[in-house]
């Protein structure tokens, strides 16, 4: 598909992509050197930081993942002012062709794929979840059989002060601590639980972890990680992109 793609008679829509097939088309026209998909995809995310749009994962050949952006007309209009005159004006020329019956038969087929493909990521991400949430289930039961403490030790953190430590040292969100806490196959396992002794309470108990072990596994998780911005990161197991302000080096 090489044309914007109106998605349920909404705004006119096309994917990173799309955009970059036009942009590479018209750059070797006119004796430019082609852009590579994840520059292209680096340069819109840049161009339109602030702006709504959607992202989405998409699953290559060689069994790799990238991420991909659907942007709108105005979207793609901005991403193209860094273009030379030229390549822009061929662009532009091409996004406002009308599509022909084979090519908006095309688009609906791949937008029924894309759905589907997105469909099917959401309920292996649920199944993960649920499995990891069975986990930790079954891991605060044995705890709660175990180690009890009155007060947290010097020597343990709870996921408040996880959060707290990690968002400095690495500008990680709480989501993502959720997660490398939680979900993540190399997660730490908790040290035991504490009773909280304020009043309203009423006797329940929170997980704490170890230091060292909290300390361990952030390292590994954030040296797996790969910058794709100056601020944002990706890694293997996590979905979609996340804040990192500090890689760990190895």
């Amino acid at each position: 598909m090489t044309d914007l793609t109106i998605t349920g008679g909404q705004t006119a829509t096309m994917t990173s992509s799309e955009l970059l097939d036009l942009v590479n088309q018209a750059r070797a026209e006119f004796g430019e050197a082609p852009v590579r998909r994840n520059d292209f995809v680096a340069r819109c995310e840049d161009e339109l930081q602030g702006e709504h749009y959607e992202t989405f994962v998409v699953q290559n050949l060689n069994k790799t993942e990238s991420t991909e952006l659907r942007m709108s007309r105005d979207h793609c209009t901005w991403v193209l002012m860094r273009e030379s005159k030229a390549v822009r004006r061929r662009v532009t020329e091409r996004l406002n062709r009308p599509m022909t019956a084979a090519e908006q038969l095309l688009a609906s087929v791949q937008l029924t794929v894309d759905l589907e493909r997105r469909q099917r990521q959401t309920e292996q991400l649920q199944v993960q979840q649920q499995v990891a949430i069975e986990r930790v289930e079954q891991r605060v039961e044995d705890l709660s059989e175990s180690r009890v403490w009155d007060h947290c030790p010097q020597n343990c953190q709870s996921l408040t002060r996880v959060k707290e430590t990690m968002l400095k040292r690495h500008g990680l969100s709480g989501a993502v601590v959720d997660y490398v806490l939680r979900v993540w196959p190399n997660q730490p396992n908790p040290a035991g639980m504490v009773r909280n002794g304020h009043e309203e309470a009423l006797g329940s108990q929170y997980l704490v972890w170890s230091k060292h072990h909290v300390t361990a596994a952030f390292h590994r998780f954030v040296s797996e990680s790969t910058m794709v911005t100056a601020t944002q990161a990706t890694h293997p197991y996590f979905e979609g992109r996340f804040r990192l302000v500090q890689k760990v080096q190895p």
